[in-house]
């Protein structure tokens, strides 16, 4: 049984025993559930407590542990991650940078006080018409991913909001939204810097190129003529089309550089554990 399956079947029977009419039982069961989690609870600690005394190497080995799904969800509920919420949160925005590169802009974060987050979305991110899109999937899956145990979120740089319980971070939008879902693109996961790849990824094809060591995609289109861009010439992040000639700048949000009207549709692109996946509206 993987750990999304553990998880979804410790919370069915969470459930099935709260709907339980005999009241005693129910008591004497979660009682019995208490000390067995305050046990285990007491066994990590003594583990972490004793890797984390043993110096570099003891460090090491705990945070490799932690890497793992279900062991930093054990150690995230007796509150023994070793690794400190801040480093998690800066590492999930690190995560992130090369997409909000990719739309001209940038993250920072500014503070993390009683749980809460604070970031600032810079440059042309945080006005253009993508920004949202970019927080809803980049920002908020690599914070849950990352950091759980995060309690809210203050965003700067878009339309005020805050969030002062839980990690469900503000979506800005201006009209209706279809939620995107991620997919694996594996073919571009060794795509050499300076190359281009065309690649169709749920039906959608796609054009991903490999800047100064970020990949970036787009869809595989030119906004001025049509054309399928994956045969243009890709020089210093400009990339030109291969039929109007038409130049669009990759590292600003794929914006043409001869026309300030035109600019590529870029789709959002994370890179985790040696994965890459993208996010496509279906």
């Amino acid at each position: 049984m993987d750990v999304e399956q553990l998880v979804e079947r410790v919370q069915d029977l969470q459930a099935q025993l709260e709907s339980t009419g005999d009241l005693a039982p129910r008591e004497l069961t979660e009682e019995l559930v208490s000390a067995v989690v305050q046990m285990y609870g007491a066994g990590l600690e003594r583990i972490v407590d004793s890797l984390l005394a043993a110096g570099s190497e003891g460090e090491r080995i705990a945070s490799s542990l932690a890497e793992d799904p279900l062991v930093a969800t054990l150690l995230l509920i007796h509150d023994l991650h070793p690794v400190p919420l801040e480093r998690r949160v800066q590492q999930a925005l690190d995560s992130v940078r090369p997409y909000m590169e990719s739309h001209g802009g940038n993250v920072e974060l500014l503070s993390l006080e009683n749980g809460v987050a604070r970031i600032h979305l810079r440059g042309s991110c945080s006005d253009c018409s993508a920004s949202s899109v970019t927080l809803e999937l980049a920002i908020k899956q690599a914070l849950e991913e990352a950091a759980p145990d995060l309690e809210g979120l203050e965003v700067e740089g878009i339309a005020a909001q805050s969030v002062p319980t839980g990690i469900e971070l503000p979506v800005v939008t201006s009209g209706p939204v279809v939620a995107p879902s991620w997919f694996d693109a594996p073919a571009v996961a060794s795509l050499a810097d300076g190359s281009l790849a065309a690649v169709n990824v749920a039906g959608a094809d796609l054009l991903v190129a490999n800047v100064d060591g970020s990949l970036l995609a787009y869809r595989d289109h030119c906004p001025s003529c049509g054309a399928r861009l994956h045969d243009g010439l890709l020089m210093a992040g400009a990339l030109s089309c291969p039929e109007c000639a038409r130049s669009f700048f990759l590292p600003r949000a794929g914006r043409s550089m001869d026309d300030d009207r035109l600019q590529l549709d870029p789709v959002p692109l994370l890179r985790e554990d040696g994965r890459v996946k993208v996010a496509l509206a279906q």
